[in-house]
């Protein structure tokens, strides 16, 4: 891009009073403006914004485990073993 040449061509002419650009005063000849072109590049920061959404599905996971839970009872029984009486010793 840098290098091009402007040029304005009306410009260009070389005549004497009006019938050109250049101009005579008391020994001086002005000649005709050159233009110079500068041609600049200007980047700019353009910010973007990219939503990124993150959704979570948190299980909970429950293992069942059986332990056994062990009881014990008793049962207290009396036996009356009666041979009769003290009569039966007495013989």
């Amino acid at each position: 891009m840098f290098g091009r040449r402007c040029c304005n061509r009306q410009n260009m002419g070389f005549g004497y009073g009006n019938q050109g650009m250049n101009t005579i005063t008391e020994g001086q000849v002005v000649e005709p403006t050159i233009t110079k072109c500068v041609e600049q590049e200007c980047y700019h920061e353009v910010p973007h914004i990219c939503p990124i959404h993150t959704h979570v599905i948190k299980r909970d996971i429950y293992n069942h485990t059986y332990t056994p839970q062990y009881s014990c009872s008793q049962e207290n029984q009396v036996v009356n073993n009666d041979c009769g009486g003290c009569s039966g010793f007495a013989n």
